[in-house]
């Protein structure tokens, strides 16, 4: 489970039970593919995120946020994993027809790789949009520090 500290800045509605958290970047974002897509506020180290208030915090209180590696694995598996195997299998579909063909092997291959590669895309993107609406892929906030 990673855990991050931070502070409240605003809460979503009250039913909806979200509260916007200010963090500081760590040094694991310097390695991250996203470190670029993510809400990065006007003082260059801090960040915005959006996370579940299980505990009631309130805007200046000082939180740790959590988010469990569970989850964390799974969208990475799918945002790296999935469109090389796409690719291979695209690859390897292309070769096989253009053989039984009596066509140019590699041309085709590489035609059907890629056009394996942009479904694979299409793919993770209708599945991130339903992976990002659970719960479960959102960081929540599991304890209040300091209150304000």
């Amino acid at each position: 489970m990673a855990t991050e500290k931070g502070i409240v800045i605003r809460l979503g509605e009250p039913e909806s039970g979200i509260a916007w958290v200010l963090t500081q970047r760590s040094s694991a974002c310097k390695s991250c593919s996203s470190r670029h897509s993510c809400n990065p506020s006007e003082r260059g180290k801090d960040m915005e995120v959006e996370a579940l208030n299980v505990v009631g915090a309130q805007v200046g209180d000082e939180i740790v946020l959590s988010l469990d590696t569970g989850p964390l694995l799974k969208a990475t598996f799918l945002l790296y994993v999935v469109p090389i195997l796409c690719m291979i299998i695209g690859a390897a579909l292309g070769h096989r027809y253009a053989l039984a063909r009596g066509w140019d092997p590699s041309g085709l291959s590489a035609v059907v790789s890629l056009i394996a590669l942009g479904i694979s895309f299409f793919f993770i993107r209708l599945r991130g949009n339903r992976l990002s609406s659970k719960r479960a892929y959102k960081p929540q906030i599991v304890r209040i520090a300091k209150t304000a």
